[in-house]
């Protein structure tokens, strides 16, 4: 019985002989069950370190490169985004200045229309009186003796009289018609300029609210993903933002033609609507612990859960000495010195009951009671406390409860 595996191992992996053969003598070599079972346990061993190793390598790999495309894609979004209201006001402007020249055009056209009128009827008046005169005159020259050439001079001068102020009536009128209808065509050409600007806006407007919307998604998603009750952040937000002030003045309305124009305006306030629900989600999240503490290079060496029997509280970031370590959100310090275990640490209170530390430290660069913002360095890394090695011990706490501080990394992962 005690020989049975002995005999399996016997079986499985016979005894094999080495033949090293020189030009002397020949060496044979005896290469027994045992040792052929280490040999092939030292090559498994050493392959599955490889894999490991090589996994652990391209995590940092994808990790750094995800991060760094994270952000050049939020910098260049946020740079098309300012691009766009930038063109937005400048294309409200040029609908207002087409507005005021239409708006102008159309006081001409009514103007000249009024003068036409006017000339019009005293042309009226003038062919009646005309025809008046010319109906006396007729008469007058019937009873006028043939003998009698001075009462006909007379009588042709105030015909011609006559003739010259109808020509001039009619001359008259006749550039009242022309300015008129300069006029009207000017006012046309200024409405097709105008819906010209208005459909540019439309267009420029759909993107940037395709644009606002796109980037309130993340922010949204983010929010959901943490599981906190951001609404009511976002309630201390509007509280603690909202001043206002400065002298009021009594706004100018336009009734001519401003129906197109207060649809544009309300367009635009719509979207500044929509960007400032997106500055407060920034300034919401700048309040809660979601950025990366240790942005030079580190390795990932232990994660949030049981460890060696233990409850691991936190997340170990490893790097060298002196590695700055950055406040992963707006706050303010609570503790910064020295406490059993963590060796030097700093303690920093954020929003909605939420607390972020750092512990092994080298050095302190905070003091307590001192505000700081996202990403401001707070200590350099170090090997203090009961540690095995330089690392940062990060640790995200909920209402004095440790919770993962990736589940709060990764909700922001499409945001920073």
């Amino acid at each position: 019985m005690p020989n049975r595996p002995r005999t399996a191992l016997e079986r499985l992996l016979p005894e094999k002989r080495l033949s090293l053969k020189s030009d002397q003598a020949t060496r044979v070599i005896y290469l027994r069950p045992l040792t052929q079972l280490g040999l092939l346990g030292g090559g498994v061993a050493m392959m599955g370190w490889a894999i490991i190793s090589g996994a652990l390598l391209a995590y940092d790999h994808i990790g750094g490169g995800a991060e760094s495309q994270s952000a050049g894609a939020q910098s260049a979004y946020e740079t098309r985004l300012a691009a766009l209201a930038d063109e937005r006001d400048a294309r409200a402007a040029e609908a207002r200045e087409a507005q005021l020249r239409f708006a102008v055009a159309l006081d001409q056209v009514s103007k000249y229309q009024s003068e036409l009128l006017t000339t019009q009827q005293q042309k009226r008046e003038l062919e009646a009186g005309l025809d008046a005169v010319q109906q006396k005159l007729g008469s007058a020259i019937a009873a006028i003796p043939k003998d009698d050439a001075l009462s006909k001079d007379e009588l042709d001068l105030a015909l011609n009289a006559l003739n010259d102020k109808l020509r001039d009536t009619a001359e008259a009128r006749d550039a009242a018609t022309e300015d008129a209808r300069l006029a009207k065509a000017e006012a046309a050409a200024a409405k097709a300029e105008q819906e010209q600007l208005l459909a540019r806006n439309n267009q420029l407007f759909d993107q940037i609210e395709t644009a606002v919307a796109a980037s309130v998604v993340p922010f949204q998603e983010m929010f959901d993903n943490i599981g906190l009750d951001t609404d009511k952040l976002l309630a201390q937000i509007d509280k603690g933002y909202s001043g206002q002030g400065g002298p009021l003045t009594e706004a100018t309305v336009s009734t001519s033609g401003n129906a197109a124009i207060s649809e544009t305006e309300a367009r635009a306030d719509e979207i500044i609507v929509s960007l400032d629900q997106v500055n407060r989600y920034r300034i919401a999240s700048a309040k809660l612990p979601l950025d990366m503490p240790v942005k030079s290079a580190f390795r990932f060496t232990s994660g949030f859960g049981p460890r060696w029997g233990r409850v691991h509280k936190g997340m170990d970031l490893a790097g060298p000495i002196g590695t700055p370590v950055l406040s992963t959100g707006d706050g303010v310090v609570t503790f910064a010195g020295r406490q059993s275990g963590y060796g030097y640490i700093v303690k920093i209170e954020h929003a909605l009951g939420t607390e972020t530390r750092y512990a092994h430290l080298s050095k302190i660069r905070v003091k307590q009671g001192q505000k700081v913002s996202r990403g401001a360095q707070i200590g350099d890394m170090g090997n203090t406390g009961r540690s095995t090695g330089p690392h940062l011990h990060y640790e995200v706490r909920v209402n004095g409860k440790a919770v993962d501080p990736m589940s709060f990394i990764k909700a922001a992962q499409n945001v920073f």
